[in-house]
């Protein structure tokens, strides 16, 4: 059952796998929770192997009542344990929206501190799979606008790892998206990586990266963007543009101070996500440096996302997801300014 030690390249499905093992031989209080997550593995097999290893008080498949799952594992954490609850795709996680936004972020702010709901909620969301309705939206920015929930995604098998390891561990309630187009990617993985910086004794679950270095514009990007923003910067870079790129990495609490950074010192920003651009984070992270940067800014904080219509039929998906030409485009007009 021990968890395999060094550096491996495997999928993000397999590092956040390998990070809930490692959670669950950690600590006998972690569970998990979800719909076909025992037997099956999950629809995606992110939970492989794990019921046969930890068994059925662990790794408990329950029925298909969102609501149901969320407010058992509310109730838990208020006896002491730490659950773990798989929706199975974005668009489920609607009937749960009430226990989440109502119970869930409110509990300790409610009980004056008191009360700790230490409850991870892992959410495979965005396109690019060609499912059907409902198996294909961006819903963070409605938690993300919820006070009292952490919100993250990891676009990197080695970020998956560790900060699902990190959600667990966190007293607060952490709504984990995990981009399901980018399951299968592959990357190396520090199996034995800390969780805590020796230096600061912090996790750094809140806070933002700059994953390419650069120059002449920002471009901000989380979860399922990272990798398409990376691909603009090699576009942009054989045309003589240098493009830092930042993940986010976290929704909320939003990590401004990094993005500003690099803001003031390239001048210009873009951002990139698939959930729509009206009142998307996008528009958070624009207000957010233009309020900082101002004086820095060469050109308008532009943003690309989804469109402001329900996620198209898998066959129209392509159109509607930031796609390179369209980031591109965003780039270009930023530097004509």
């Amino acid at each position: 059952m021990s968890t395999t030690t060094g550096t491996q390249r495997i999928t993000l499905a397999k590092a956040i796998n390998l990070g809930l093992r490692r959670a669950l031989e950690s600590d006998p209080k972690v569970l998990l929770m979800g719909e076909d997550i025992g037997a099956l593995g999950g629809v995606f097999r992110v939970t492989d192997g794990l019921y046969k290893d930890f068994g059925a008080d662990r790794v408990v498949d329950t029925p298909l009542a969102e609501s149901g799952i969320v407010g058992t594992a509310i109730g838990l954490a208020l006896r002491g344990y730490r659950s773990v609850c798989e929706i199975q795709f974005d668009g489920f996680i609607y009937p749960a929206f009430d226990q989440i936004t109502t119970q869930l972020s409110r509990m300790h702010y409610r009980s004056q501190g008191r009360l700790s709901l230490p409850v991870v909620i892992r959410v495979p969301y965005g396109g690019g799979i060609g499912a059907i309705e409902h198996h294909s939206e961006s819903p963070e920015v409605l938690f993300a606008h919820t006070a009292g929930l952490r919100v993250v995604s990891p676009s990197t098998p080695a970020d998956a790892y560790v900060m699902i390891q990190q959600a667990v561990a966190s007293p607060d309630p952490v709504l984990f998206f995990e981009p399901k187009g980018r399951y299968w990617d592959k990357g190396d993985v520090d199996l034995d990586a800390p969780l805590v910086d020796a230096s600061t004794g912090e996790t750094g679950l809140d806070r933002a990266v700059v994953v390419r270095p650069g120059t002449d514009l920002t471009l901000v990007g989380y979860g399922p963007t990272v990798g398409t923003c990376l691909k603009v910067a090699d576009a942009a870079a054989a045309e003589g543009t240098s493009i830092e790129v930042v993940d986010l990495r976290t929704l909320s609490p939003l990590d401004a101070a990094t993005v500003a950074e690099s803001v003031r010192r390239t001048g210009r920003c873009v951002v990139v996500h698939e959930a729509p651009v009206l009142y998307g984070t996008g528009a958070e992270v624009a207000a957010r440096i233009t309020e900082e940067c101002f004086y820095h800014l060469q050109a308008p904080v532009l943003r690309v996302g989804g469109f402001h219509v329900p996620y198209p039929v898998s066959k129209l998906e392509h159109e509607y997801l930031p796609s390179l030409d369209r980031i591109l485009d965003a780039v270009d007009r930023s530097l004509a300014y």
